[in-house]
């Protein structure tokens, strides 16, 4: 029999796609990379998944696992080889109210579990754009961050437990349900952010939070992000750790915004250099409860906070949210980020940045600067997480010219590492950033990885040539 015999064998002829049924999964979201995979294979369950990578290391071929596909570094390229995709695997086996966790299969999209964990008062704290099609398995294959990574962690740390198939079709149990375990080694860890290069997420015990029963929304304009970063901290202080978004959108974003959505129009009547969304997040009665006057105490309180900074200059507007239906509004600007950052046509320079919260400012000031040696006419923009010092830093060059490019990388990589930061910061690295990973990344930390992806995948066949240069 045919490798492709055997793979139909096991998963049936209606789960092994090859020619123009794999049309779906033949590109990624950015559409800078495109493949011919030799078969999407969609397992319905663990032990299909293990049969598979038992086939796969018994025949030496290479397989790259798959999720909801909304990856922007060419992490699922996948040419001449197998896709595994997780898609049907994808349900919520349990919610544990009482134990705050939820027990889930890679294949579930992340806005089904937060529907689930809402419909038990709870909430998992993971928001981003592509909540509607990225999947649990491919936000922990990439650590996924987002908006609200600033009070509750990335991926990370909202993983207890997980189930995963090694490369040799064996099922390696961490599903633990514990907050403390210190039993040797944290081998969950090694795969949150692996990219699939070690093994294939079947299950996960995912951790879930109080649904937060107030917000306090509101968009604002400031003269500077020392401004910014002071009204952060003061935030944190007055509220005891509320504020489950800070996120920074300047001029240069806002201008890209009238041009390229001017349906969701502007919160002001002029466009400021700096433009903070701001959320506050609150479950206690005390915050949550209107006053006589139907205030929430919540908002009263941001409300206090910004009247008196704008009395010390350090807020120069603000529109506060006063319904749900204005919060939506102020959060589409910032959720447009993806349609706002690409180019309606030629090149651009994409790079997800992370610096110490009190070095952005400075990171845009010499980002930009390199860049403008380079390209005097680019239009450099960005939008970024403020909370956490992650920076979507985006050029688009007057000319398509690979090597002008390379050099906009290495100028943006060459200030992250002179500011004590890292050149990705939650979108993995995939194929993308494997250069920078040789340029920049501890020699040291290099040759363990490598020796991590020999011990679990002798025969390299799990997304060979990604995250290792």
């Amino acid at each position: 029999m045919s490798l492709l015999d055997r793979l139909t064998a096991l998963l049936g002829p209606a789960h092994v796609l090859t020619g123009r049924d794999c049309a779906p999964y033949v590109s990624e979201w950015t559409g800078k990379y495109h493949w011919e995979p030799l078969a999407v294979l969609r397992p319905a369950n663990r032990d299909e998944v293990a049969a598979v990578l038992r086939l796969a290391s018994e025949t030496g071929t290479p397989v790259v696992p798959v999720g909801g596909r909304t990856g922007l570094v060419g992490g699922t390229e996948a040419q001449g080889r197998l896709m595994l995709s997780l898609e049907r695997m994808n349900r919520i086996r349990e919610i544990r109210p009482e134990a705050r966790i939820a027990i889930v299969e890679p294949g579930v999209i992340l806005s089904r579990l937060h529907e689930a964990a809402a419909d038990r008062g709870l909430y998992f704290p993971l928001w981003f754009g592509a909540r509607g099609s990225a999947m649990i398995g491919g936000v922990l294959s990439t650590n996924a961050g987002g908006s609200n990574v600033l009070r509750y962690g990335s991926t990370r740390a909202l993983c207890l437990g997980l189930e995963v198939v090694l490369a040799d079709g064996r099922v390696l149990n961490l599903m633990s349900e514990l907050h403390k375990d210190n039993s040797g080694y944290d081998l969950k860890d090694l795969f949150i952010g692996a990219e699939g290069t070690l093994g294939v997420i079947t299950a996960a015990v995912m951790r879930l939070v109080p649904a937060p029963r107030a917000h306090a929304t509101a968009m604002l304009a400031m003269p500077s992000l020392d401004a910014a970063l002071a009204l952060l901290n003061r935030l944190q202080a007055a509220t005891g750790g509320l504020v489950e978004a800070f996120e920074f959108m300047p001029r240069s974003y806002q201008a890209l915004l009238v041009a390229r959505r001017p349906d969701l129009g502007l919160a002001f009547d002029r466009i400021y250099d700096v433009t903070i969304l701001v959320e506050l997040g609150a479950t206690a009665p005390r915050d949550c409860s209107p006053g006589p006057d139907g205030t929430l105490p919540l908002a009263a309180l941001l409300e206090e906070t910004l009247g008196a900074m704008m009395e010390e200059g350090l807020v120069t507007d603000a529109v506060i949210a006063a319904s749900e239906a204005q919060r939506q509004a102020l959060w589409a600007r910032r959720e447009a980020a993806a349609e706002v950052g690409t180019p309606v046509s030629g090149p651009s320079v994409d790079t997800d940045i992370c610096v110490p919260l009190d070095k952005v400012a400075t990171f845009l000031t010499q980002a930009e600067a390199r860049v403008a040696a380079l390209d005097p006419g680019a239009f450099p923009h960005c939008v970024a997480h403020l909370g956490d010092g992650n920076i979507h830093f985006t050029v688009f060059p007057t000319r398509d010219d690979p090597a002008l490019e390379g050099a906009m990388v290495r100028a943006v990589e060459d200030t992250v590492q002179d500011l004590g930061g890292s050149f990705s910061a939650e979108h993995g690295v995939g194929l993308s950033k494997r250069g920078s990973m040789a340029r920049r990344k501890d020699p040291v930390a290099l040759d363990l990885m490598r020796g991590l992806k020999q011990a679990f995948d002798p025969g390299n066949i799990l997304n060979p040539g990604k995250v290792l240069p």
